[in-house]
This record gives C-alpha cells, sequence and structure tokens, in this order.
C-alpha cells in the first residue's frame, strides 16, 4: 500500500475575505480557467495552481495513475493566517477543515484529512482542534513552524501541547513564514535554504526546551525530511554539552529528536537512508508535496531509488508508517469491479504510541 502523507488541498469556493475584513493578507483563490487558478496574496499571484489542489475526481486520477492509494490532505500553509483577528482566523479554520471533511466523508477509501487550527490563540486552537477530531473524526493536525515569530517552545502553547498529547493528535509540522525573507527572494531560495532552515529551528526548539522531555508521547512529524534539522542535529548536542547553564532538559537533544517522524521529502537515496540509520525505519512517511511544483513524482520514488532497503522497509516506509502515526488502520475490500480498495479507520487505541 501506497499512502502520500504529504499533500495540499483547498476549497474551490474559498470566501473573499479580503472584501469582507480588509486585510490584504488573506489569500484569495482566483479561478484563470475551468482547470487553473491563481492564489493571491496582496494583490500579488503568490502561486500557481491547477484544478489538482481543489478537485478529488481530478486527485483520484493522478493517484490512480501513480499508483497512490491513499492521500493524506492538508491545508495549504499560507492559508493559517496566525497573524488575523482570532475570530477570522477560527472562520478560515473552520471552513478548511469542514470542506476537507466533507471530502473525506466521499471518498473515504481514498482520502484521509488533516485540520488547521488558529495557533495564535492557544485556547480557541484546542476548541478547534477537539471539532476537529471528536467532531469532524479526521485524523491530525497542520501547524506552522512559528506563531507569529514565535517559535514553538513559547510558554502560550504548552496547554495546545498537553492537550494534542492527551487526545493522541498527530501533528504535522509543516514550514511557513520562514526565517531570513529578507535574504531569500532570489532565486527561490525561499522554499529551497528558507523552509528547510525554518523546519530545523521548529524541531530544535522543541527538543532544546523540554517541551519533549514534557510531552514524551506527543506525536510529531516534520515535512521536507525535517529540512536540515537531521544534519544539524550533532551540533545541538554539543552545544548542550559545552553550554551546561543552557541546558533545559535533563538528555541532549538527540535522545527527544527520536521521537520524531519525518516525510521522505528529500530526493536522495542517501538522505533516505541517514533518516533511517538515525532515526529508524519506523520513522519515515512517504510524502510528495502534491500538487505542487517541487513534489516527487512519482510519490515514492525516492524509497523506490534506495536500492538497500529490504521489502519490509519498503512496506514501513510507504505507508505502514504513516498508519501507525496516524492512529488508523485500513479495511481492505473489493469494490464491484473486483479491485482492491481502502477505507481508514481511527484506531488510536489499538495502535497506540
Amino acid at each position: 500500500m501506497r499512502i502520500d502523507f504529504h499533500t495540499h488541498i483547498i476549497p474551490p469556493e474559498l470566501p473573499n475575505f479580503v472584501d469582507k475584513y480588509g486585510q490584504e493578507k488573506w489569500p484569495l483563490l482566483e479561478q484563470t480557467c475551468t482547470c487553473g487558478a491563481n492564489i493571491m496574496v496582496a494583490g500579488k499571484v503568490f502561486r500557481e495552481v491547477t484544478d489538482q489542489v481543489w478537485c478529488p475526481h481530478k486527485r483520484i486520477q493522478d493517484m490512480d495513475r501513480e499508483g497512490v492509494d491513499i492521500q493524506v490532505l492538508s491545508p495549504i500553509p499560507v492559508t493559517f493566517s496566525y497573524w488575523a483577528p482570532i475570530e477570522q482566523a477560527l472562520e478560515m479554520a473552520q471552513i478548511q477543515n469542514n470542506f476537507i471533511a466533507e471530502t473525506v466523508n466521499e471518498f473515504p477509501d481514498r482520502f484521509v484529512g488533516l485540520g488547521t487550527v488558529p495557533m495564535q490563540d492557544s485556547e480557541v486552537a484546542i476548541q478547534e482542534m477537539d471539532r476537529c477530531m471528536h467532531d469532524l473524526k479526521l485524523a491530525g493536525i497542520e501547524i506552522g513552524t512559528n506563531i507569529n515569530g514565535k517559535n514553538l517552545d513559547a510558554p502560550e502553547l504548552t496547554e495546545f501541547f498537553r492537550k494534542a498529547e492527551e487526545w493522541q493528535v498527530p501533528l504535522f509540522i509543516h514550514p511557513w513564514e520562514t526565517l531570513a525573507k529578507e535574504r531569500t527572494p532570489r532565486h527561490n531560495f525561499m522554499y529551497t535554504i528558507g523552509m528547510p532552515s525554518e523546519t530545523a529551528l521548529a524541531a530544535a526548539s522543541l527538543v532544546w526546551s523540554g517541551v519533549m522531555e514534557k510531552f514524551p508521547n506527543l506525536k510529531i512529524c516534520f515535512a521536507h525530511g525535517g529540512g536540515s534539522f537531521p544534519y544539524i542535529l550533532p551540533r545541538l548536542d554539543k552545544g548542550w554539552e559545552v553550554w551546561p547553564h543552557l541546558r533545559l532538559t535533563t538528555e541532549p537533544p538527540s535522545f527527544y529528536a527520536k521521537k520524531f517522524y519525518f516525510d521522505s521529502l528529500n530526493y536522495d537515496p542517501l538522505n533516505i537512508k541517514y533518516l533511517i540509520d538515525r532515526f529508524g525505519e519506523d520513522k519515515v512517511l512517504m510524502g510528495s508535496d502534491y500538487p505542487f511544483l517541487l513534489r516527487e513524482v512519482p510519490p515514492g520514488k525516492v524509497i523506490d531509488e534506495t536500492i538497500e532497503l529490504s521489502e519490509r522497509q519498503r512496506k514501513l516506509l510507504l505507508g505502514e508508517n504513516a498508519l501507525r502515526f496516524l492512529n488508523i488502520q485500513v479495511q481492505e475490500r473489493r469494490d464491484e469491479h473486483g479491485r482492491t480498495t481502502h477505507t481508514a479507520r481511527g484506531e488510536a487505541s489499538k495502535l497506540g504510541n
């Protein structure tokens, strides 16, 4: 089974919050044709997209062609809207969460959904996480790497992480509002340098600060293979060793980093082998970043090209690890044409951590 853990989706009828609330930072989806659109921010094209980003039927066609059994749907980070007034940000989150839940309910054998919550207010974020998990029956939550410039070890986020651990909510952490934006506009370095560096800072904040020590059963997966974090982890350990006055944990950062999961979107078998060697074969999840330009085609290509993997390891990376991370089991059945289909069902109590 192939499960693409890292894909993005947006409602085709996204309301015009610029007209409704006045701020230019709201993302708009402006259709350019029946099969394409521009995501606009502040009057400029943020990203050109096709109907792949909103149409489940188009996605299923691509999945069938590329051999993907199930996609995990998550919002596009530009829609996080952590900067907005909380009532407006909650409205934006709920529109997307409802759309993702509806898509999953329409095609339960092909999609699993992750929600989004307004992280600028932990109390409201917890309430929406509760609705996502217990009412909408989504499988987890996607959050950004920082909240309006504050790292993920900010004290006001403690209760959110406490509840995520208590409810066994898988968290997918995706870079957004990257560091050094003023230095990375040329060459699209924001995507190739800024995002991996931003992800590293988020992961380092969680292991150094004691968040992962305080919540050892918190389930976190980082996008893009964890960015540069896996490769700078020895340097973090060295800092922990030589600066005892800065230590906030009983063990070095690498001890807590072993709890993390990572998607496989790092494009190179050498990097896949490194992730397995450092974090374990059970901590890497196939993810493609469908349907965007930097995505892996076909999904799972880098895993297929890592020739040293055993058949058992391939099964783990291509699907089984995602199931365990998301606390779900998949029921296999035959459709009316005799084809095998799969339906995801939550089983947190059975699968555990």
